[in-house]
C-alpha cells in the first residue's frame, strides 16, 4: 500500500507504478544480470538529510557484517559527503544532489539523476539497496543496473525492485532500514563492534580547541535551530533552560549550529551574558561538529540532524518533539529523553506540508512543552551520566 498523504500524489504514483510494472516485465530479462549467491559489489542509496543518513548507519554496518569482503559504495547528497566518508563500513562515497532535497534552485532533475546512475552500470553491481521510500530514488537505484535491487514499495516504484517491502510507519526509521537489509540477505547479522563513525584526529583536535574555555565544567550543548519553522521550539525557552543549567550546574553552554544559525547563537549569547557560551556554529564542517558533540555531557535540541549525530557519537540527548513522531525519529540511547505533550493531533508527521492552522506561529504541540520540563529532563540526564561515570571510576 502506498503511504503518500496527498491524494493527488498518491493517484499519480499509483498510475506510474502500473506503467512501471508493465515496462519492467518487458525490459527486465534484457537489462538484468543473474544475481550470484553472494554480492561482490554493493550500492547503497541514502540521498536525504543528515538525520536520515545517521538513522541508516546501523543498517549500513549490517550490510558490511553480512558481506565482509564486498565493495560497498554509498550514495549521499553532497552535504553529507564528509560524514559518509567517516563511515568505516563504506569503501567509496558518491554524491548525488536531487533537486527535491537540495537547496532551492540547486540539485539535479530526474533526467540528470538517471543519466548519472546509468553511468554506474559499468561497475556491474550485484546488489543495490535504496533506504528511502520514494519512487524517484527507486528509479535511480534501478537505473544503476544492479543484478538485484531492493527497497520500499510504499513510496512508489515497487515494480522496479526485486525485493520490495512495505514500510512500517509505526516502527523506528533505523529498525525499518535494518529489516530491509535482513530481508535482502535472508538472515540476521551478528552483533558488531565496528563503530558507526570514525572521527579523524584533526577533527577531534579542532573540537578540543573550540571547547577549551569550558573544559573542567559540564558541557551542555544547546541547538536552538529547529531546521524547519514547524519544528522550531521557542528560542526564549531554549535560553531559559540554558541559563538555569549554567546557574544550577555550573555548565558551560555550547551553542551548536551552522552558518545559517549564527543569528540564533548570537541572540543566545546576548541573553545569557555574562555566563559562558561557546559559539560552536564556527565549527569547520560536519566532522568537527561530530567531534564536538562527542565531548558534550548532554545536548538539548529539537528533532534535528545534530540530535541524530550526537546520538551516533554516544552523547545523551534531550529532545523537544512536536509534530514528528518520536517512535519513528527519536534517538534511542540509554540516557536520552524526549519531551513532548500529548494532543489528539500530535504527532501528525506533517513536516513538509504542515496544517494551515499551525503555520506562522508556534504550533500547539510545541507551545505546550515548557522550559521546566526540558530543564528537569536535562538535569536527570546529567545526574544519570554522572552516576554512571562514578560507578565505572571515570571522571
Amino acid at each position: 500500500m502506498l503511504q503518500i498523504p496527498d491524494a493527488r500524489e498518491r493517484a499519480l504514483v499509483r498510475t506510474a507504478d502500473a506503467a512501471l510494472a508493465a515496462v519492467s516485465r518487458l525490459a527486465r530479462p534484457f537489462t538484468r544480470r543473474a544475481a550470484g549467491p553472494e554480492p561482490d559489489r554493493i550500492l547503497l542509496l541514502r540521498l536525504e538529510r543528515i538525520g536520515d543518513l545517521v538513522m541508516a548507519l546501523e543498517a549500513i554496518r549490517d550490510v558490511r557484517t553480512l558481506s565482509p569482503t564486498s565493495q560497498v559504495d554509498l550514495v549521499v547528497g553532497s552535504w553529507n559527503a564528509p560524514l559518509a566518508r567517516a563511515v568505516p563500513s563504506v569503501d567509496r562515497v558518491e554524491t548525488l544532489d536531487a533537486r527535491w532535497l537540495a537547496r532551492e534552485g540547486q540539485g539535479l532533475g530526474m533526467t540528470a539523476l538517471l543519466r548519472t546512475a546509468w553511468s554506474w552500470r559499468a561497475r556491474r553491481y550485484d546488489l543495490a539497496i535504496n533506504f528511502e521510500p520514494d519512487v524517484r530514488s527507486n528509479l535511480v537505484a534501478a537505473a544503476a543496473g544492479a543484478a538485484r535491487t531492493a527497497g520500499w514499495a510504499s513510496g512508489g516504484g515497487g515494480p522496479l525492485l526485486d525485493v520490495a517491502l512495505a514500510y512500517d510507519a509505526t516502527a523506528h526509521t533505523t529498525a525499518n532500514a535494518r529489516r530491509l537489509v535482513r530481508s535482502v540477505f535472508g538472515r540476521t547479522p551478528p552483533e558488531s563492534a565496528r563503530p558507526l563513525l570514525t572521527i579523524p584526529d584533526a577533527a577531534a583536535a579542532a573540537a578540543t580547541a573550540l571547547l577549551r574555555p569550558g573544559l573542567g565544567r559540564p558541557l551542555v550543548g544547546v541547538h536552538v535551530s529547529g531546521g524547519r519553522a514547524i519544528k522550531q521550539w521557542d528560542p526564549e525557552r531554549f535560553a531559559d533552560v540554558a541559563a538555569r543549567l549554567a546557574d544550577a550546574r555550573g555548565a558551560a553552554i555550547v551553542a551548536t549550529g551552522g552558518v545559517g544559525d549564527r543569528a540564533l547563537v548570537s541572540a543566545l549569547q546576548t541573553v545569557l551574558a555574562p555566563r559562558l557560551v561557546i559559539d560552536a556554529s564556527t565549527a569547520d564542517g560536519l566532522l568537527v561538529s561530530a567531534a564536538l558533540l562527542a565531548r558534550l555531557d548532554v545536548l538539548v535540541t529539537g528533532d534535528t540532524g545534530p540530535m541524530h549525530l550526537a546520538s551516533a557519537v554516544g552523547t545523551p540527548v534531550v529532545a523537544v518533539f512536536g509534530p514528528s513522531d518520536p517512535a519513528r525519529y527519536a534517538t534511542r540511547g540509554p540516557f536520552d529523553r524526549v519531551v513532548r505533550v500529548d494532543l489528539p493531533c500530535s504527532p501528525c508527521n506533517r513536516i513538509r506540508r504542515p496544517p494551515e492552522r499551525c503555520v506562522g506561529h508556534l504550533p500547539d504541540c510545541l507551545a505546550g512543552v515548557t522550559a521546566d520540563a526540558v530543564f528537569a529532563a536535562a538535569t536527570s540526564v546529567l545526574d544519570a551520566s554522572a552516576a554512571r561515570l562514578s560507578r565505572t571510576g571515570r571522571t
